[in-house]
């Protein structure tokens, strides 16, 4: 089932500029498929800054089912939308799950960086691994594309979304595929210290002045 989670949370507190905003691209891991949108990672998320008093405007764009090469048909108009000084990416599960070529992946995945970049975005990317039937020289070939692109793209990365999660199965729903609710705090933790940083970053974006 295809579901789409947009949902824009503006904070703006007196003391602080222009507010920041964060741009998450995903699939069904933060789409909160199963749940509550307000008990995914991505509204826990949401909750943490408001919390700090931080001026930031969460969106999220996620759809259940979403692959690389749907992110990148969406994405322009994303960011020319929401102006995101962040952009979370977090897709690939699904390419992975239906054995889409590890250079398809690794090149879709490069693409979607770069939209982000060039919009004046700081790209934080969200590590996934495979199932272990895949087998090793796949599922190893497909996890090892987000570090290099981390590397090459000098992108921060989270190594993997689901850390102390996956083989977890009183974490895991029935599918043995998707975190289940009680699964979203640590999925969140996963993310924090990396997401924390850029939040504190210069921005990146350029701003044109008319002379």
């Amino acid at each position: 089932m295809f579901r789409l989670l947009l949902f824009v949370c503006v904070l703006l507190i007196p003391g602080i500029g222009a507010a920041q905003s964060i741009l998450v691209l995903g699939d069904s891991l933060s789409a909160a498929y199963g749940m509550p949108v307000e008990q995914g990672w991505v509204a826990l998320m949401r909750q943490r800054i408001e919390q700090q008093s931080a001026g930031v405007a969460v969106v999220n764009a996620s759809i259940g089912g979403e692959t690389t090469q749907g992110g990148i048909t969406r994405l322009p108009a994303l960011l020319e939308q929401h102006e995101p000084d962040i952009l979370i990416l977090e897709l690939g599960a699904n390419d992975g799950l239906r054995g889409t070529p590890l250079p398809v992946i690794r090149q879709n995945l490069s693409r979607l960086i770069s939209l982000g970049q060039e919009a004046g975005a700081r790209v934080l990317l969200l590590g996934i691994r495979l199932p272990p039937n895949y087998g090793p020289r796949y599922s190893e070939g497909f996890y090892s594309i987000f570090a290099e692109l981390s590397e090459s793209e000098q992108v921060a990365r989270v190594p993997f979304l689901m850390e102390g999660v996956a083989l977890d199965r009183s974490l895991m729903q029935d599918d043995g595929l998707h975190p289940n609710s009680a699964a979203q705090p640590r999925m969140l933790e996963n993310v924090w210290t990396q997401l924390q940083a850029l939040l504190s970053a210069p921005p990146a974006r350029t701003v044109t002045e008319a002379g």
